[in-house]
This record gives structure tokens, sequence and C-alpha cells, in this order.
């Protein structure tokens, strides 16, 4: 018998499939739909489903734990102190927990629990009869009335670890948690702040949502707790510091791993990319689970301060927190250079988006043209309707073949601005102040390069940032995502650190741009800006993606694809320079994950990119 919803289901999703592929072969060319069709034939013939993922790479087998209690070198590794605040209705979520550390293949663990008198005396009967049978386990006792935070220091105060790590009830460590960490800790001994991916545990064991993070991202921690767990601290520093602080009650975590990284430096803090903690109970962290509320707006606001950076901090509308930095005064000059064909349909709608929508006052702007563009009356006229502006310079250049970074270069010799805004002509301003946001974040220490949300025009996502190997040596995050969308665990809202932002639309230093050289002119077509943001980082810099900052991106409208025609071959040797001068660092974005795909934007990675074997084997 026929069921008439399974036919029109169907049917909506094999017109969906055509429209996708007739948008990629439309905008990306045909390759990519060969390769886009053939990695979703293959996802579905083989469904590459976190279940899946999890028995072929994150089971521990019998050898793997044999050889993992074996390590000679555990026997002299920290003692990690674990702990964990205890109320009233947590005795069945309390044992699950208690398991799970007990289950431990690293035996240097201590557990010391904070409890209050509000607890059933049954469920203190057990825990006090849990101490007499384990001398690794303590209870602190807190008068009432105790919040998280007393009962965690309570805790705390029993800690004889050389590190320590809250657990909530009802969650549960991987078995094999303790002695990563404890060999990241041997690996990295200046090591003050550790922490792991984590995902969701549900019912009969199922595990869910993983969360694969970035590595340290200083920026991203002013949008959420990117730290979460397993969150391991040095038991030295958090009570050098003060320990967990009341006044943050439901962000004392997220508040005390801002306050240790003011405290340490980058390197001291270490992120392991294993699937360490499961929650099982409520979030107290992440972008996407939990609500800081006003304690995280003041957590991230006195962090700020602290630096001596007097922002204000917003709640996002869709997730997490904003900072609106503020701009220096006086404003520094900003110098758009837009490299261009003149071709009216393209160069202006973007030109008036910029007179019309940009409220920064203090920029210019430089065309950058062949002086064939003359030869068109169409684009003779355009030129000179614009010529008038007082802050807009027409730069022609001789008749040669089109090099982009050749082009800039030229443009940026003779921009006078402090701030160089690289802009391409095939795009239109959204918000009135994007160069604000840009400029904002250019001029923070440290920083040197920006860049904004970028949207096609039909509003799908062109650019949020750029993620390295991903579909070869560099690709657009949460690229054709719908507007709106929060992408992977907040991707597309949050702001943080990236390791490159498209020169489409960058904001970048000047000095840093010309003392690092420009962009290669053995780039000329593609990965130039990629190229260049790489260098950016390999001297100290960081680089700033920002959602507070869009426009819109036609992408390729104007030169055309560059791996298609007549610029393929120069594509090629743009892809093989790449290859050549940045190696195995494409394959390793530290804002990224090696538990992710670089086939399929933050689709799982079949096998992960460990530097060491999967436990599973061992």
């Amino acid at each position: 018998m026929s069921q008439p919803w399974r036919s029109a289901g169907l049917k909506r999703r094999w017109q969906r499939d055509l429209q996708r592929a007739f948008d990629i072969i439309k905008h990306e060319g045909f390759p990519a739909f060969v390769r886009t069709a053939g990695a979703t034939l293959r996802a579905r013939a083989f469904p590459r489903t976190y279940k899946n993922w999890i028995a072929r790479y994150d089971t521990l087998s019998r050898a793997g734990r044999r050889q993992m209690a074996a390590d000679i070198g555990l026997r002299a590794g920290p003692k990690i102190s674990l702990i964990m605040a205890v109320s009233d209705g947590d005795q069945k979520s309390s044992y699950m927990t208690i398991r799970s550390v007990q289950a431990q293949v690293y035996p240097r663990w201590q557990l010391c629990l904070g409890v209050d008198a509000s607890i059933a005396e049954e469920l203190c009967k057990e825990l006090d009869a849990l101490v007499g049978q384990n001398d690794r386990i303590r209870i602190a006792r807190i008068e009432d009335p105790a919040t998280w935070a007393s009962k965690a220091n309570g805790a705390l105060a029993l800690a004889s670890g050389d590190f320590v790590a809250p657990i909530d009830p009802g969650d549960a460590l991987s078995e094999q948690a303790l002695y990563w960490v404890a060999k990241e800790v041997l690996a990295c001994p200046q090591a003050d702040l550790i922490f792991s991916d984590e995902d969701t545990i549900r019912g009969n064991a199922t595990r869910l949502d993983p969360w694969f993070k970035s590595d340290w991202n200083p920026e991203l921690m002013l949008s959420c707790n990117a730290f979460g767990r397993l969150g391991v601290y040095r038991r030295e520093l958090v009570e050098r510091l003060g320990r967990f602080r009341p006044a943050f009650a439901g962000a004392e975590e997220y508040e005390l791993v801002l306050r240790c990284a003011r405290a340490s430096n980058a390197c001291r803090i270490r992120h392991i990319p294993r699937v360490l903690y499961h929650r099982g109970g409520e979030a107290r962290s992440g972008p996407t689970g939990s609500d800081y509320g006003e304690a995280g707006r003041r957590a991230i606001t006195e962090h700020l301060a602290v630096q001596g950076i007097a922002a204000e901090v917003r709640r996002s509308r869709d997730c997490g927190y904003q900072v609106a930095y503020p701009i220096p005064s006086p404003n520094p000059q900003v110098s758009i250079l837009v490299a261009t064909t003149a071709r009216p349909d393209l160069t202006e709608p973007c030109l008036r988006s910029l007179f019309e929508r940009t409220s920064y006052s203090n920029w210019e702007v430089l065309l950058l043209v062949n002086k064939r563009v003359r030869q068109s009356p169409e684009r003779a006229a355009l030129l000179q309707r614009f010529a008038e502006r007082p802050n807009l310079r027409i730069i022609e250049y001789p008749d040669r073949p089109f090099n982009y970074s050749w082009v800039n270069n030229l443009g940026a010799a003779q921009a006078s601005g402090d701030i160089l805004c690289f802009l391409n002509d095939d795009t239109e301003v959204i918000t009135a102040g994007w160069l604000e946001q840009l400029v904002a974040r250019v001029s923070l220490p440290r920083v040197a390069a920006a860049g904004p949300m970028l949207y096609y025009p039909d509003g799908t996502i062109q650019h949020a940032g750029v993620v390295l190997g991903l579909g070869g040596i560099a690709g657009h995050a949460c690229h054709r995502e719908p507007r709106g969308t929060r992408g992977y665990f907040g991707r597309t809202c949050l702001e943080q650190q990236v390791s490159c932002v498209t020169a489409a639309c960058m904001a970048i230093r000047a000095e840093v741009f010309r003392t690092l050289g420009g962009f290669d002119e053995g780039l000329p077509l593609a990965y130039n800006d990629v190229d260049l943001c790489l260098r950016l980082r390999a001297a100290g810099w960081h680089i700033i993606w920002t959602p507070a900052a869009e426009l819109t991106h036609h992408e390729s409208a104007s030169l055309g694809r560059h791996d298609a025609g007549t610029q393929a071959k120069q594509f090629a040797r743009d892809v093989a320079l790449m290859r050549q001068r940045w190696g195995s660092v494409l394959e390793a974005d530290p804002f990224y994950n090696c538990n992710l795909s670089l086939e399929r934007a933050y689709g799982l990675a079949f096998p992960p990119r460990q530097s060491e074997l999967a436990t599973a084997e061992l």
C-alpha cells in the first residue's frame, strides 16, 4: 500500500538536492559539483555517524587498556584531584559519576566531594561508606546555605593533587580521560590549563552531540566558555588566584578560566582533541547549551577591563556574547582598496553602498583599474562619475595580465591610511557600522587583521572565516549554510580568532602589511590571502572573524572562477606553491579540530588526523 506522505517527502528531498546541485555548478563550477556529489553518495551509502565513529576511533580495546596501564612514564605522572559539588537530589546521578572516576585507567586520582546539610541522610551514609572503602575519596561538609561555589571551594580545600578538575553529578568521564591528561602534563610540564573535547550522554549510555573544539582561542572565550569540560587547572594557580568566586553564580568556571588565562599565557593552555567528558545533566558551559546571563557578561567585562579595554559586553541575539569595542580616538584613516574591472553592474552597487551606508567617517577609496578599462565608454563613464567624490582616487596601471597581489600591492604603496581594507568590487555593505567593527578589532593589541560575515545574494553564508585544509588548501567555514543558523556549536554567531579571512573584505594594519612585504606576487590569482594570513600568524599576530560586520559578496562575478577556463593552469600553480610552502600546516588548523573532516566542513573525520593511533587500535 502506498504512503503519500513518504512519496511527498522524497519528492521534496530530490527537489532540494537538484537545487543544491544547480547552485554548486553555478557558483563553484562542475569540479566542485563532482566532489560534492561523490561525498554525498558515499555518506548515504556508508553513513558516517557518531556511533560508528565511536566504535572505530573512541572505543578502548583490551590491548589498549593494558598498554595504558603499563605505561611506565605515568608512574611519576601528576596527581589529579576531581572536585564535585553534591546537592540533595543528586543521589542516583552521583553514583554514575563516581563509578566513572573509579573506572579510570590512570590511577593517580583523588575525588573530593563538597556536600551541604540538605542532602538526604541515606545519601550521606552511602558517601561516608565510599570514603571508608577508598582513601582517594574525601568529603567536605559545607554549612547551609551552600552555593555551588562554596561546595566546590570546600572540596578544593581537601584537594592534594597537582591539578584539579570540576565535574558534576550525572556527568561521566571517559575511562581514559585522566590518562590523556597525565600524558599531556608529562609532554608539557609547564601547562597551567588543559581542556578536552566533550559530548552528551543520554539514557542507556547513548552518546550524542560531540563538541570538537578549537585549540585555545582567546577571542572565542569572549563569546562563550569555549574551555568547557573536561577542564583541568593547575591547583597552585587556582589557590593563588582565590578559587571560585560566588559572586559569579552560574558562570563560576567561566570566570575562573578567564582569570587563570590572564595569569598564564597561551603556550601554557593545552587542548586535548579527544572526547574525555560526557555531560549527562544541564550544561554549565558551552555556546549553545547554557545561559550564563549577567554573571557571564560581568566576567567578560572584568576580564577586558583588567587588560585596559573598556568595552561594552552584550548578549548576542543568536547565542553567547558580543563585545562592542571602542574605536580609537582620533579615528584612524582607512584606505579601502578596490581592484576592479569597472563593470557598472557590479562596481556601481559596490561603491554606492560604500558611500551611502558606511557610517565610519575617516576613509578613502582607491579604485585600482587597468588603463584599458577606459576603452569601454560605459566603464569610463562610471569612473568619471565617481572620480568627483572627494575621498575617492583612481589609480590606473599599464595594461598587463591581471595579478591580484601585484595590483593590491601597488594600491597599498599609494594608500595613506593607517589601516588598509581590501574589498572586492562585487561586494555590497549590509551593516552601516561594518568599518567601525573591523577598525576596532584591528586596533586591539596583538590583532593585525579582521574579516566580516559575507553572504551570497540569496542569503546563504559565503564566508565566516577560513579553515585550513578544507577542500584542499583552504575553504570557507559554514559555506552555504542558511542565514540565521547557529552552525556547529554557534560557529556562525560567535566572534573568534581564525587562521585566515578572505581578502574579499579584509582589514589589516598598513604597517604590518608592508613589513611582511604585502601579498606574494607569485600567487597572482588564488590563496594570496591565505598565504598572507599564515605569514601574519607566523609573525605572532592574531586574526579575528566577526559576525558584527556584514556584507553581501557575489563571489568571482568580476573576473570569473580561478579554477576554470583560461585561469585553470595558474590556479594549479598557485595550489602547488601553497603546498610546497606550507605543507602540513594546511592540515593542522589550530582553530578547527583533527576529529572534523576536511572534505565536509564540521562533519566527522574518518579517520581523525591524530598524531597518535586512535585508542581503539592501540
